[in-house]
């Protein structure tokens, strides 16, 4: 049985997040293939929140879809009372430039240094130079790669990519911070330092958090947790 979260008046109007009926398909041979399937939640402003599930489950699907980066096949998904379904194409980058992506597949720009990487958000939004090169040298301390602010991408290890990556999706302080695997690539030292950043971010600009992982070191960290189930994707809270 799926089980789906009905939003009262008050939940309905402290709505970050809204989920309703979605799912994600795509063509396969023969019949689609499902990616996530009548997935229903909610996440209000400010909520820190855990997505868990087996490898397969959709949590990587789901935080595209809330990022805009692709449309869901079914169903209402709102961020910000916009429903991205609707959103006109010329919209989405303006949206994503309030948030904070964390993606397995980085994007990071490999012919720029780290600096220029971290600084280019800041670029983009119009921040002054001095400003996004005091900012970008502060991200980039607060993961561990001052001494790395020159180095090309392509010479640093996974785990310095990653937290990389974690320096750029922060320094612009987006109000939602989205998060696949942060942590995947990390040893138990970096991982920490790395979850409090986040967790840091997201109490000290009053933002919203969501973490799709499997890491089980960190999962005790934040209180609030869907889990996507196998072959349904059902969404239920884990309390």
């Amino acid at each position: 049985m799926r089980s789906h979260h009905t939003l009262d008046a008050q939940t309905e109007s402290s709505c970050l997040i809204r989920l309703q009926h979605v799912s994600k398909h795509y063509p396969g041979s023969g019949s689609d293939v499902f990616a996530l399937e009548d997935v229903s939640f909610s996440i209000r402003a400010g909520e820190l929140v855990f997505l868990t599930g087996h490898s397969g489950a959709g949590k990587s699907t789901l935080l595209r879809l809330i990022a805009a980066m692709e449309r869901p096949s079914e169903g209402s998904l709102q961020v910000a009372g916009q429903d991205l379904g609707q959103m006109p194409a010329a919209a989405i980058p303006f949206l994503r430039r309030k948030l904070g992506l964390v993606f397995q597949d980085q994007k990071l720009l490999e012919d720029r240094c780290a600096l220029d990487n971290v600084m280019l958000p800041l670029q983009v939004t119009g921040h002054a130079h001095a400003d996004a090169l005091r900012r970008a040298h502060t991200a980039l301390q607060r993961v561990g790669l001052s001494d790395r602010a020159s180095a090309s991408p392509r010479s640093l290890s996974g785990g310095e990519r990653q937290r990389l990556c974690m320096a750029r999706a922060v320094v612009n302080r987006p109000k939602l911070l989205l998060a696949d695997e942060p942590t995947s690539n990390l040893d138990d030292t970096r991982c920490m330092q790395v979850l409090d950043l986040l967790l840091a971010q997201a109490r000290t600009c009053g933002a919203t958090l969501v973490i799709a992982t499997h890491d089980q070191r960190i999962k005790s960290r934040v209180p609030n947790h869907y889990e996507l189930t196998a072959q349904r994707h059902e969404s239920r809270a884990v309390t």
